[in-house]
């Protein structure tokens, strides 16, 4: 049975897509069949790994909506083994759509269930918000990843995610967890930077990966030719850090 890993943190600009697309491209690469739910409108996840708005004939749209299974919306990539669902605009208007739906929390959970033995990694990109799209992400998975940027506002935006899990826990998902806590945007020369580090692995010890994404100009280039940062130039110290992430989230290391 997959591990099914929500990543999210309703503060935009963090990195949520570039570490779901370059991590699930780096434990593709280790020979583990892994799926991306595209579960943003925005459709970020879906373009970073190649894939057009104009080339998306189904998308997680038609699973919320009832007109296709998700087993019928997912394509390969050209990652070996890294599977996708994508999102298209027509996401925008399942919040309205769903409205009136009983159990409307649960939709993705339910249309992930038979599929997960398939992966054995189920990353799941959420909208920089707490709307229907991200609640369904946090019940569809067994955990969650959070990345937070190396700012002062982040401890701000974590302080309100612990309190948004504590209500996913009481009335829907009551075994969702942290998983792990990745820090972006990681400036070794910037003491705001290992400030929020510290302050960070204070509030939420055996949480906080090793493994720190700096700011990369590769990770920023990669997307706009629809390719992981990790394919793109392997070599970049941004493509390096998330096969690092990849491998410490495998072997479940933790930083104290």
């Amino acid at each position: 049975m997959g591990r099914s890993i929500v990543v999210a943190n309703q503060k935009g600009g963090v990195g949520k897509t570039t570490t779901v697309v370059n991590l699930a491209a780096s434990i593709a690469l280790e020979k583990q069949n892994v799926l991306v739910l595209d579960n943003d409108p925005q459709g970020n996840a879906s373009s970073g790994l190649g894939f057009a708005r104009h080339e998306i004939a189904r998308s997680l749209y038609d699973v919320y909506t009832g007109k296709h299974t998700l087993e019928d919306v997912i394509v390969p990539t050209g990652v070996p083994n890294l599977f996708l669902a994508p999102a298209d605009i027509n996401l925008l208007a399942v919040e309205v759509e769903l409205v009136d739906r009983e159990h409307r929390e649960y939709v993705l959970k339910k249309a992930l269930e038979p599929l997960k033995e398939r992966y054995s990694f189920i990353l799941i990109d959420c909208p920089p918000s707490l709307g229907l799209l991200t609640l369904n992400g946090m019940v569809a998975a067994d955990s969650m990843i959070v990345p937070v940027q190396c700012e002062y506002y982040s401890l701000e935006g974590l302080s309100l995610l612990s309190r948004t899990l504590s209500l996913v826990r009481g009335s829907f998902n009551p075994s969702l967890d942290i998983e792990g806590i990745v820090l972006t945007m990681f400036d070794s020369r910037n003491t705001l930077s290992h400030q929020v580090a510290a302050e960070v692995k204070k509030h939420f010890p055996d949480k906080v990966y090793e493994a720190q994404i700096p700011r990369n100009v590769t990770l920023g280039e990669a997307p706009s030719h629809g390719k992981p940062a990790v394919l793109y130039d392997p070599r970049s110290k941004g493509a390096q850090s998330y096969l690092a992430l990849a491998m410490e989230m495998l072997y479940e290391e933790r930083a104290g």
